[in-house]
């Protein structure tokens, strides 16, 4: 049976851990030639005493990745311990439980050790929980300095000689801890190629995929090879133990699934919606930016800011209209105005909470189109009805559940008018090659986009009612291809 853990320290001598199901072996042996066939499939554990570049711990990495390994560190990880900027950038993801946790600090700069994903200060725990999911490596030291506020100004790898000799006895522990949570539930490894992790979120209340539809993600995706485990955002932690991430939980950039999303990409996964279709299709403003340069036809939109409160812009907008937050999903932050009076008092109330909102002209349509886009060819295509006497496809004050949604309508994507199915494939073009719902209204001859959604909605009952299970194994398929391409 292959080895799933390595650890590879530069002396096996000094590793004086007891670890379950681990081998402990030497860079130098790693290094070897002939290493790979004695570990074919492995997740490599770098711990050696330096991770300076063109040294034998940046060659651990460096190789493991080559080999089809997976190393922590990852080479990218070890680039961004070199980069201040990084350091900074990425602390601000975690700005608010970096003040919580230090607010009792009375020194100017605090160093946080992080053993195996854990620390020693139980007070730290989550502050060293959120580091390590920032730069995953099973020794790091963060160090923070307080200006104004708190801030993160580096974190550097810890070498096992550094490790306080009265503590090692619980470090270990979190060794065991730490190797113990790998693939306890894992099935016989030899009936699967891949690994692959679905991010949901159980206590979602719309989610982009109903029970039935992972089902039969899962069923698919066995088929062609995948191991798949579903996972929700607090497993980051064990994000590179796969292969893949499909992440079927609604995306957001200012949000712990964009966060994992770049944390798989930059650990080698291949990811479904990647973190730059989530950072585009997220804003309203760039999309709207993005189609008028394109020349894909959309509605007429202009961008509106406080200073449109106090001058005569307003009155240029045609009535009625509609007013959007550049982040909202699902129709939320979406208003449709019918007077200037109207307009004035929902732009206010808006710009209390973004200081940009999107006015676009309206235009009324009984159903709205949506084309599911997968490597740049159609997979599906759907008309959305709007909810009962509403303008909408969703209703969210409606008093009944029933009548927060319209009906839906799919169809194999040859009977949609062409126009439609164009306008969605150079509207997704600018996004990138991912998954994407493509909404669209059709005047007359004429189709015009109205948005891009990264992580489409795709229910069972719905949007496979044409396709059926081939829709799934489509995905499943465009996961395994993008896989052996890059391993190519």
């Amino acid at each position: 049976m292959p080895i799933t853990n390595i650890i590879v320290v530069d002396n096996p001598a000094r590793w004086n851990f007891q670890v379950k199901d681990v081998e402990i072996i030497a860079a130098k042996a790693y290094l070897a030639p002939t290493s790979t066939q004695s570990w074919p499939e492995a997740r490599v554990f770098n711990l050696c005493r330096s991770y300076a570049y063109q040294s034998v711990g940046y060659y651990v990495s460096l190789l493991a990745e080559a080999r089809g390994h997976r190393a922590l560190p990852s080479v990218a990880t070890l680039r961004d311990f070199k980069s201040l900027p990084i350091a900074r950038s990425l602390g601000l993801d975690i700005e608010e439980i970096i003040q919580s946790s230090l607010k009792d600090q009375t020194s100017h700069k605090f160093d946080l050790e992080v053993y195996f994903g854990q620390t020693l200060d139980r007070r730290y725990a989550r502050l060293a929980t959120q580091i390590y999911r920032l730069f995953p490596s099973p020794l790091l030291r963060a160090q923070f300095i307080k200006q104004d506020r708190w801030l993160l100004s580096s974190v550097a790898p810890i070498s096992i000689s550094q490790l306080p000799d009265a503590e090692r006895e619980q470090i270990a522990s979190f060794a065991q801890d730490y190797f113990g949570r790998k693939h306890v539930h894992k099935a016989p490894k030899q009936r699967f190629l891949y690994d692959m992790a679905i991010l949901v979120n159980p206590h979602e209340e719309n989610p982009p995929s109903n029970a039935a539809a992972l089902k039969k993600f899962t069923a698919a995706a066995r088929e062609v090879g995948f191991y798949v485990e579903t996972i929700t955002t607090n497993d980051a932690d064990r994000i590179s133990e796969f292969d893949a991430l499909f992440i079927r939980e609604t995306t957001s950039v200012n949000h712990p699934t964009y966060r994992l999303s770049r944390l798989a990409h930059a650990e080698g996964l291949i990811v479904i919606d990647d973190p730059w279709s989530i950072l585009r299709c997220a804003n309203k403003i760039f999309l709207a930016e993005s189609l008028a340069r394109a020349k894909v036809p959309s509605p007429r939109t202009w961008i509106l800011t406080s200073d449109d409160l106090r001058h005569e812009r307003l009155d240029t907008l045609p009535m009625p209209c509609i007013l959007k937050v550049p982040d909202g999903a699902f129709s939320i932050g979406v208003r449709k105005v019918e007077s200037r009076e109207e307009l004035k008092g929902q732009l206010e109330a808006m710009l209390k909470s973004s200081e940009l909102v999107l006015a676009q002209e309206f235009a009324p349509s009984e159903y709205d189109w949506r084309i599911g886009i997968l490597d740049h060819q159609p997979l599906y295509a759907c008309k959305y009805f709007m909810a009962a006497g509403h303008w909408q496809i969703y209703n969210w004050s409606a008093p009944n559940e029933d009548d927060k949604s319209g009906d839906s309508e799919t169809m194999h994507v040859e009977f949609a008018p062409p126009v439609v199915i164009q306008t969605a494939l150079k509207a997704a073009r600018l996004i990138g090659d991912g998954l994407y719902g493509v909404d669209l209204k059709q005047i007359g001859d004429k189709a015009m986009v109205i948005e891009v959604n990264d992580n489409p909605n795709i229910d069972h009952g719905i949007e496979d009612r044409a396709l059926g299970t081939e829709l799934y194994r489509r995905i499943a398929r465009s996961f395994r291809r993008r896989i052996e391409q890059a391993r190519s």
